[in-house]
């Protein structure tokens, strides 16, 4: 059975090359094939609803620097069953473009930003 398009792996890396996660269909693995986050459209948000930027053709995650903080999701999606065959390794990262100083990689600059709660969500009481 050949790969659909939204079936097939895209690799998500940061500036440096750093391979984070893998998007199949709207939703986004780790390596490990945990669960982190989902992509509506080029938005891509964590798991919990928090919007962290837009997916970039060259497979970086990026946001304008000014741009202001939005709302979470108000509906994301239910957690998807594990992929089959997630891929164990990625393929070599792309050649990176220059990114000028009003936009960043939000990877490069929090590495660790699918493995924390969204500070935007309610407290418990």
């Amino acid at each position: 059975m050949a790969n659909t398009p939204s079936d097939k792996p895209v690799f998500i890396f940061d500036t440096h090359g750093d391979w984070h996660a893998t998007k199949i269909g709207n939703y986004l693995f780790s390596s490990r094939g945990e669960y982190i986050g989902f992509v509506e459209g080029e938005d891509v948000y964590k798991l919990d609803g928090e919007w962290l930027g837009r997916l970039s053709k060259d497979g970086r995650i990026v946001r304008k620097r000014t741009e202001k903080r939005r709302e979470l999701h108000p509906n994301p999606p239910a957690k998807p069953a594990r992929p089959e065959k997630l891929p164990a390794r990625p393929p070599l990262p792309p050649m990176m473009a220059e990114l000028t100083f009003s936009v960043v990689d939000v990877l490069d600059e929090d590495p660790d930003i699918f493995k924390r709660i969204s500070d935007l969500r309610p407290d418990m009481d």
